[in-house]
């Protein structure tokens, strides 16, 4: 469509300026002009096509950037992104050098807060509220969250020192999953209006201060005055959880009724206490396939045109299904063979490959929500009785729940079976999502052993492998990449504990990888031997414990040690690597090579390691400047 609004909004400002009817044609314009420039470049679609009107109400209502409008994960905030000065800069979200596919505070003064996992904005919006209060500042905070990161923890202590506190602070509940239902309807709309009038508090305000100088009979007078402005609400609307914690209810109200959302937050803007507002939207928004299916459409992969224009792919499928699509199957087949296996995700069963485990297996399929903790220490509740659960979870997701993973099984010699995935680059999601971590922070947990697959037919192995292990948990991270390979009718071998595999003989130096990473780095021994370097490629599927009869053998042998993982050097494996041969004396030179010491920005997985000098050709030119290239070369 042509637009006529959208890129003239150059702030907040310039949404103050239209009327109403000129509202609506905005909210229009960012719904179409999102829906073209997402399905052609690809990105997260469904979550900002359900907030569209809230955000121009909210950057309507309230004065940003001085009011301070935190948005939860923040993958629903496109729109909010194009109404704060970025719509030129829009095509490029999650590309490579281009803007943030969440929210991050150094791209706009107007991103308060960032974050990539979920249930974290109430509780940031509490200490951006109470600086506010010790700073003797006067503006609002605003926090907006969606009903599926109000299955996590950390979203109800929130609520509960917020509520204990008592200080002005607005929660936006944004409910997708229940329909507009009859509650959103003239009555319900008469009430909320009713209790968030202006007049009403201030006289409901009023007659509070006034019981409290009653001599006689104050406490029951408050109690019955408490008891009606409750139960105007609480008749027809579900807000009885968040009166008891110390927030004042208003809702439901239809999230798609702009002018319903502006004047219901014009009316509870300025009251001095907590403020949960609930209002139902519908994921996907103005874009019909992605209403009847928000979870497909919850991110879009880049078509290179717009939606209306998309033909069905007629590139044939990859040789190997992704590492995703491997641990799915791996799941069923474990499951098939074995009635002690479950598996638990906390609210990503798409993402980590389990729909079709959840499908044939519902019985002994979990999900806990976004409650990383409670699923980690539920599971170790399982493996108390002699189940086998797998926990399949993000890289980072699992630092959510590192205190239970040590407190709650580690400690307990518990067999968990931990299914890392996106360890290594996440790609275009970025810092928050890439699993840089989990190699470091789980090296030092005692008894853990962590492992890495080379590809989807060692994964097999290594699940097998783990379900061997009785008395200490078992960790597995793979990236989000290709399996390399993967034999669906494949066997399973059971692996020695701390074992490595020889990949290619080399007499000059040796590499230690881990993970797929093994191909580029054979890839580039093949290539150095025509400079006359010869490279041993060793596979180090566990990374923790070490092949220590291997490393024993390396003095003898090489004078150069390379390690490569697709993780941080700082606690990474080469570190491990390095303390084993410093401590047995090696006298020759080791250089590590992994992510640095800063958080990576978003990207491919190609480009991001390619830039770091993790891919065939940056591994080939650090091992020429590492070792001096014999003069007469011999192919």
């Amino acid at each position: 469509m042509q637009l006529k609004y959208l890129p003239d909004i150059k702030s907040p400002v310039d949404v103050k300026k239209l009327s109403r009817l000129e509202l609506h044609e905005l909210c229009k314009e960012l719904r179409e002009h999102t829906i073209d420039v997402i399905t052609e470049i690809g990105g997260h679609l469904a979550p900002t096509l359900g907030v569209v009107e809230l955000t121009v109400a909210l950057h309507y209502i309230f004065n940003t950037p001085e009011d301070k409008l935190l948005w939860d994960v923040g993958h629903q905030a496109y729109a909010h992104k194009l109404l704060t000065g970025r719509f030129d800069e829009f095509p490029t979200i999650r590309k490579f050098g281009g803007l943030s596919g969440f929210l991050k505070r150094t791209e706009s003064e107007y991103d308060v807060f960032g974050a990539g996992h979920a249930s974290t904005s109430i509780s940031a919006a509490l200490g951006v509220a109470e600086a506010r209060y010790q700073k003797k500042q006067n503006h609002r905070v605003v926090a907006v969250i969606g009903d599926g990161a109000m299955t996590g923890g950390l979203a109800y202590e929130g609520i509960n020192n917020a509520g204990h506190i008592g200080h002005q602070l607005t929660v936006i509940l944004n409910d997708n999953e229940m329909s507009i239902s009859p509650n959103v309807g003239a009555i319900s709309k008469y009430l909320t209006r009713l209790i968030s009038n202006p007049y009403y508090n201030r006289i409901r305000n009023e007659v509070w201060d006034l019981t409290g100088k009653l001599p006689l009979a104050r406490s029951k007078t408050r109690t019955f005055l408490k008891r009606i402005d409750e139960s105007i609400k609480n008749i027809i609307v579900p807000g009885m959880l968040f009166q008891e914690m110390g927030f004042r209810y208003f809702g439901p109200i239809d999230g798609h009724d702009l002018d319903e959302v502006i004047k219901t937050l014009d009316n509870i803007k300025d009251i001095p206490s907590p403020v949960l507002l609930h209002i139902l939207t519908r994921k996907g928004k103005g874009m019909q396939v992605a209403e009847k299916d928000p979870v497909k459409y919850h991110g879009v992969k880049a078509n290179g045109q717009k939606l209306d224009k998309i033909e069905p792919p007629s590139d044939p499928k990859p040789s190997a299904p992704p590492f995703q699509s491997v641990f799915g199957s791996l799941a069923c087949e474990l499951a098939r063979n074995r009635d002690d296996v479950v598996c638990i995700t906390a609210a990503m069963r798409e993402g980590t490959g389990l729909v079709p485990f959840a499908k044939q297996f519902p019985n002994r399929y979990y999900d806990v929500g976004i409650a990383e903790g409670h699923g980690v220490t539920f599971s170790g509740g399982l493996a108390t009785e002699g189940i086998r659960p797998i926990v399949a979870i993000y890289s980072t997701f699992l630092q959510r729940a590192y205190d239970h993973l040590i407190h709650d099984v580690a400690v307990q010699h518990l067999p968990v079976i931990f299914c890392m995935d996106r360890a290594g680059i996440a790609g275009e999601d970025g810092p928050t999502h890439h699993g840089a971590l989990d190699i470091a922070y789980l090296r030092c947990v005692q008894d853990m052993i962590v492992s890495a697959p080379k590809n989807g037919n060692e994964f097999r192995h290594l699940l097998y492998t783990a379900l061997n292990v009785t008395d200490k948990p078992f960790g597995i991270r793979y990236p989000k990449a290709s399996s390399v390979e993967f034999d669906e009718s494949g066997q399973a071998e059971l692996l020695p504990i701390g074992s490595w595999n020889i990949e290619r003989q080399g007499k000059d130096a040796v590499i230690l990888v881990v993970g797929p990473m093994v191909y580029p780095a054979q890839d580039a021994a093949n290539e150095l031997i025509k400079s006359g370097i010869s490279c041993e490629v060793v596979n180090c599927r566990f990374i923790k414990p070490m092949d220590e009869q291997y490393l024993k053998s390396i003095p003898d042998k090489f004078d150069y040690v390379i390690t490569l993982e697709e993780g941080v050097v700082t606690g990474g494996f080469g570190d491990g690597v390095a303390a084993w041969l410093l401590e047995n004396r090696y006298k020759g030179i080791l250089k590590r090579l992994g992510l640095p010491d800063t958080f990576v920005e978003h990207g491919s997985r190609d480009q991001i390691l390619e830039l770091h000098g993790l891919d065939k050709a940056g591994l080939k030119q650090t091992i020429k400047k590492l070792i001096p290239i014999p003069e007469t070369i011999t192919v």
